[in-house]
């Protein structure tokens, strides 16, 4: 199972990389593992404003539908459309190709706030 050291995680297994002023959001491998085969996702526009620990969007697999949760607040800049065509990105790919969203948060300072990876491992690893 793999956690990059270089993201921050949620408790809601949803990750987050610092892009200058920006964050990038998506799922985590043991979250992609835990749902099975991703069959469709379902974002928010661009220009949208999400909020911390609210629902942004879904991720449905062949066994269940599954809300997404912002990890912290802020605008939506870009979405990744190609998880329209290709929603197996989220299986294969859950770090590099199946980013989620792209947001302005309202404050970069509550990355801080998220878990480390090897706060975030030790969760997985207790349920």
């Amino acid at each position: 199972m793999s956690t990059p050291k270089k993201l921050r995680y949620s408790e809601e297994h949803e990750w987050v990389k610092v892009e200058g002023g920006q964050i990038r959001i998506g799922i985590t491998e043991f979250a992609q593992s835990e749902l099975g085969d991703i069959v469709f996702v379902e974002l928010p526009e661009v220009g949208d404003e999400i909020k911390a620990d609210e629902p942004f969007g879904s991720v449905e697999s062949v066994k269940t539908v599954s809300e997404l949760y912002a990890p912290l607040s802020g605008k939506v800049v870009a979405i990744n459309e190609d998880l329209d065509d290709s929603p197996e990105f989220v299986n294969e790919s859950p770090y590099e190709k199946a980013w989620m969203v792209i947001v302005e948060p309202t404050d970069l300072a509550d990355v801080d706030k998220l878990m480390t990876p090897e706060q975030y491992e030790e969760m997985i690893n207790e349920n």
